[in-house]
């Protein structure tokens, strides 16, 4: 197979370029022949001179000025042997006429001359707009949002566009992967062009059987080029371009690329760090979190359950079964709350880990408020809640297990903070300005309130309320809950005693069938 480089390439399509001007300029030539020579006894000599002029004009423009002088010369030799007498032949027997010839020539190379330096000035003005084009375009990149594969791609496409090699390759650093004493250990990042085969691979990334650095750039042959990224003189990564061969201007304009590569790459890969950190912190709260649930919000129903029991087994306890009915009662109702604990920290991992999945089903209102009940077991009597809806609210639609949870984690706090003697009002109604398809579910409780500066608080994970209360996993899980529903939930600030927790859920919109 034969090995044919993008600068062979090149220099194939140059020739040929030129050679369509001498082309163009030659049948330009005769053309202008064929329509003046039938009229040669009526021209003046000046005339032919100015308009043979044009062919070696247009191959200037279309191939450069090797076009023009070959169409100089043509056409001095066809004004010479048509135009001028004798015709057909070179001999030129009036003074007169060798001026005008010789005036000719000059005339045509100097205009070749001026308009092939136009057309390279154009090219140069072309090429040094699509260069601040391509420029422009990475340092886009550098200040924009991609993420480091993204911009990894951006960088390879865009090397591959404007240098054309056979392939671009963007060698980065192994961090899981250092080779001690042998450098530095090297991973292809991203590609561009023709795919890449295993020995290109291992030649881009290791030299004699070792790790290679990013810092050593000596393929300076004509069939590769590397040039390292670097930043603060500290190497970040390598391009690697295959098959080509680059003029001192392109050069520099890679260099320039490179620069700009090493930039963007530099601060994608300490954005990735900081997300990364960010994690890592987002990771050590909830563990933090966490232990502070097992060391409060279950300390307290296992401590109960184990004074229950330890009381149940005292030899020498004389209990009468009034009281061993209340501590077997004590046990199961603690052994609830433990329960629901332990679902709220399993839930809370759903949530964040998104495995989050919504079911939604119609359901009346009173249903929920029954399935919140039951799900609460025997934490709280049936007396200490009052219901308020009204007949015509609609039915809602969601789903019934998640919503009926969120009802009983903020009845389960309201318990927990209200005095043993007070009501937990639960209220429900259309939702102002929603056009009925949202219900407002309201729980109101006579505790001792939460303050302005807390009311965002409370649905955070183990928050510390004002009146002393700890909110624990209950709230934080409601809120993701209604939010899963495209829901609200917030506490009224118009209420003059104990706190009102308020959330919206969705509901089945009413249809009016016309009789």
């Amino acid at each position: 197979m034969t090995d044919v480089t993008p600068g062979k390439l090149v220099t194939r399509g140059t020739y040929q370029h030129s050679l369509l001007g001498i082309v163009v300029t030659l049948a330009g030539l005769a053309a202008l022949l064929g329509l003046l020579l039938p009229f040669r006894a009526h021209l003046s000599i000046a005339i032919p001179a100015l308009v043979l002029v044009v062919p070696a004009v247009v191959g200037t423009v279309i191939s450069g000025f090797p076009a023009g002088a070959v169409g100089a010369v043509a056409g001095f030799l066809v004004y010479d042997w048509f135009f001028l007498p004798p015709y057909n032949t070179l001999t030129v027997r009036s003074p007169q006429n060798l001026i005008a010839l010789a005036v000719y020539a000059v005339v045509v190379l100097i205009v070749a001359q001026v308009v092939a330096k136009l057309r390279s000035a154009r090219e140069e003005a072309l090429r040094r707009t699509e260069e601040s084009e391509r420029l422009f375009e990475l340092s886009k990149a550098l200040i924009g949002d991609l993420t480091l594969s993204q911009l990894l791609t951006h960088i390879v496409g865009t090397v591959q566009s404007v240098f054309t090699p056979r392939w671009t390759a963007l060698v980065l650093p192994d961090a899981g992967h250092e080779t001690p004493g042998s450098g530095e250990a090297l991973r292809v990042a991203g590609t561009a062009g023709q795919p890449l085969t295993d020995d290109d691979v291992a030649s881009v990334t290791s030299g004699g059987g070792k790790a290679r650095s990013l810092g050593l750039v000596d393929d300076t042959g004509p069939r590769r080029v590397s040039v390292a990224l670097v930043v603060s003189h500290r190497p970040v990564g390598m391009l690697v371009l295959q098959d080509v061969q680059l003029a001192e201007r392109e050069r520099s304009l890679l260099g320039t690329f490179a620069n700009q590569a090493a930039l963007a790459v530099d601060r994608a890969q300490l954005r990735e760090q900081a997300l990364r950190a960010r994690l890592l912190e987002e990771i050590d709260r909830w563990r933090r979190a966490l232990m502070g649930a097992a060391s409060h919000d279950l300390r307290t129903p296992l401590a109960s359950i184990k004074t229950a029991v330890s009381s149940l087994r005292q030899a020498d306890a004389r209990l009468g079964p009034d009281d061993r009915a209340e501590l077997l009662e004590l046990i199961e109702l603690q052994s609830d709350r433990l329960a629901r604990l332990l679902t709220n920290l399993l839930d809370m991992t759903r949530i964040e880990a998104g495995a989050l999945e919504l079911r939604p089903t119609v359901v009346a209102f009173d249903e929920l408020v029954a399935e919140a009940m039951a799900s609460l077991g025997g934490i709280m009597a049936p007396g200490r809640i009052a219901v308020d809806a009204p007949p015509d609210l609609p039915l809602l639609h969601l789903d019934h297990v998640l919503m009926s949870q969120v009802l009983a984690n903020v009845l389960e706090n309201a318990e927990r903070l209200s005095p043993d003697d007070s009501v937990i009002r639960v209220g429900a109604r259309t939702a102002p300005g929603s056009a009925a398809t949202r219900v407002e579910i309201s729980v109101t409780d006579d505790g001792p309130g939460i303050g302005r500066e807390e009311r965002e608080r409370v649905f955070e994970m183990f928050s510390q309320n004002g009146g002393g209360g700890r909110a624990g996993l209950g709230l934080a899980i409601a809120k993701a809950f209604v939010e899963a529903h495209g829901g609200l939930i917030w506490i009224d600030p118009d209420v003059a005693r104990g706190a009102r927790v308020v959330f919206t859920v969705p509901c089945e919109t009413l249809v009016t069938v016309p009789v």
